[in-house]
């Protein structure tokens, strides 16, 4: 929790040790821990049952490189812009940016570099469609970084929208055309995720928590709790839709029960997830896709019963 004073304002607590090296502070902050989200381009030709095609895998690799240089960048540019701030939170103080670790004009110059490498790669592989993809998700993030992540519903929105764009990335990598249905599941899972992340952020700051992300000071948790159940309810009535009318297009024999087993461990999932944001855990999405056995069971289902669906 972040020490408050009597006044109501936070205090930065004492740092903990962090290694001073500068090479390990450049690789921390590109964070490849988070290249996990990357997974998502894979979502829409993986559906489309076209991912044994090398054409479209290799496409599909590609798409990943570019997102994992493009994030890597654009978190260099937010934890140059967020150092000050970083330093008021008991976890985030460490980032080597907030701990002097890494200078900020080392870490712009490393952060345009690779955003730059990942507009030229996406563009001499897949073609100029990925490249504006790319750059849309890059400028929204340094957008929220400069000025929307302080502006309540943006914030969500901005974020949500990343986690989209790689969805939409992977589909146009391999030419798979995105259906009404797939981008709401997208969206809206989006939506729960990151809501899921602002209710734990917002519980473990206690009352310092407008001083670390001005937002969480907007919102209350039944506001946030009511956008969980909102985007749970659409998210799992369009995957319903989306599975059954996938289902139907690919009718041959079994197929379409697969397609419809597959709702329940999208339904636990979905459950088991509100669970864990209503009891303050989530505030590390990736460490939830990691570390919670449950949802790595769930995920693996869903999985087999996807592809048994499609490639049976």
């Amino acid at each position: 929790m972040v020490t408050v004073s009597p006044t109501g304002t936070p205090q930065s607590p004492e740092p903990a040790p962090v290694s001073r090296s500068v090479p390990r502070g450049l690789v921390r902050v590109a964070r490849p821990k988070q290249w996990l989200k990357n997974v998502l381009v894979f979502a829409a030709p993986g559906a489309a049952g076209v991912l044994h095609h090398g054409h479209d895998l290799r496409a599909a690799v590609g798409a990943f490189v570019v997102f994992c240089l493009a994030a890597s960048g654009t978190y260099f540019v937010n934890d140059t812009l967020d150092a000050a701030a970083d330093r008021l939170h008991p976890v985030k103080r460490n980032r080597p940016v907030a701990a002097g670790v890494v200078s900020p004009a080392l870490a712009l110059t490393a952060g345009a570099t690779l955003i730059g490498a990942a507009l030229a790669i996406s563009w001499g592989l897949i073609g100029w469609r990925l490249a504006v993809v790319m750059a849309l998700y890059v400028a929204i993030v340094v957008l929220y970084s400069v000025r929307l992540k302080h502006e309540p519903i943006l914030d969500l929105g901005c974020v949500a929208s990343g986690f989209v764009l790689r969805a939409i990335a992977g589909g146009v990598a391999t030419g798979v055309p995105l259906t009404n249905w797939f981008l709401i599941v997208a969206t809206f899972g989006s939506l729960l995720v990151v809501t899921g992340k602002r209710s734990a952020e917002h519980a473990d700051l206690g009352g310092g928590r407008a001083a670390v992300r001005r937002t969480l000071g907007a919102y209350p948790p039944a506001f946030l709790r009511s956008v969980r159940v909102v985007s749970a309810a659409v998210l799992l009535m369009a995957y319903c839709q989306w599975a059954f009318e996938r289902g139907a297009a690919l009718a041959h024999g079994h197929h379409a029960l697969w397609f419809e087993l597959s709702i329940v461990p999208v339904v636990l999932a979905v459950l088991h997830l509100e669970l864990r944001f209503e009891t303050g855990h989530g505030a590390a999405p990736e460490d939830l896709a990691t570390g919670d056995r449950l949802l790595q069971v769930l995920g693996l289902a869903w999985v087999a019963l996807f592809a048994i669906g499609i490639y049976a």
